[in-house]
């Protein structure tokens, strides 16, 4: 009886740092990866300052090894995305200027669906049962609702880019959503958005000269103009719409 119980104990023991090193060790890799990545210094080669100064050199690349460079710009996207990299708005220019905007746009919106799902999954087994068990009050009813219209809020978010995409991917692993919803909001959600600045990096030649010409390094403000961020949010506007009458129906019955 004594030797059982020590056996039973022993067992527990060791499987609770097991459990902890699946629940936590994703989140662990993608930390590392990301001070891994910034101590390579990989921010920067994304940059348009990187790309005014090799497009030359990349386009000859990819006329050359056109699958190769897809396949390659395809994992660099997805790990970018996976451990959080904030270079997804300069991957989607890169990805225009290098296969035109509909295969660059094309090779984003998958890149970015998946990096975003893994490293929702990881933020999910880590933190997401723990924060939904102790969450109460004004957060529980604001995760219940959220829970409720998955697809809509998330749909609403993606297509008007207010936060960083990282910080939506991770907080949405903390409302109990389903993969599945969180797949098809994440990637219709951001098509717009990624065909419009794929479409942007398309013709982005003229604006890297005009730089250059001025002796000063391009940014992405000089590419995105009031019309199309007016235009993002009009979109995101239309897209809450279903939302807001389902959730005025509900109050009206509950009422």
């Amino acid at each position: 009886m004594f030797d059982k119980g020590n056996t039973t104990s022993g067992d527990m023991a060791t499987k609770r740092p097991s459990n902890a090193i699946w629940r936590f060790g994703p989140v662990a890799f993608v930390i590392l990866g990301l001070l891994f990545g910034y101590a390579l210094g990989l921010q920067d080669y994304l940059s348009l300052g990187f790309l005014a100064e090799r497009r030359d050199e990349l386009r000859a690349f990819v006329d050359d090894r056109y699958v190769l460079s897809a396949a390659g710009f395809l994992a660099i996207y997805i790990l970018a995305v996976a451990f959080s990299f904030p270079a997804a708005s300069i991957l989607t220019i890169f990805g225009g200027f290098l296969f035109g905007w509909i295969i660059g746009g094309a090779l984003v919106a998958v890149g970015a669906t998946t990096g975003a799902s893994l490293i929702f999954l990881a933020t999910r087994s880590a933190f997401g049962g723990f924060l939904r068990q102790r969450v109460d009050g004004v957060v529980k009813r604001l995760a219940d609702g959220f829970r409720r219209n998955a697809f809509g809020y998330l749909l609403v978010i993606r297509l008007a880019p207010v936060f960083p995409f990282f910080v939506v991917n991770i907080a949405a692993a903390l409302f109990d959503i389903s993969l599945r919803r969180f797949l098809a909001a994440t990637f219709f959600g951001i098509l717009p958005g990624t065909f419009a600045y794929a479409y942007l990096g398309q013709g982005v030649d003229s604006v890297l000269v005009a730089a250059q010409a001025a002796g000063r390094e391009a940014t992405v403000s000089d590419l995105v103009t009031r019309d199309i961020t007016l235009a993002f949010f009009m979109l995101a506007v239309v897209a809450a719409i279903p939302t807001v009458v389902s959730q005025l129906r509900r109050r009206r019955s509950k009422g």
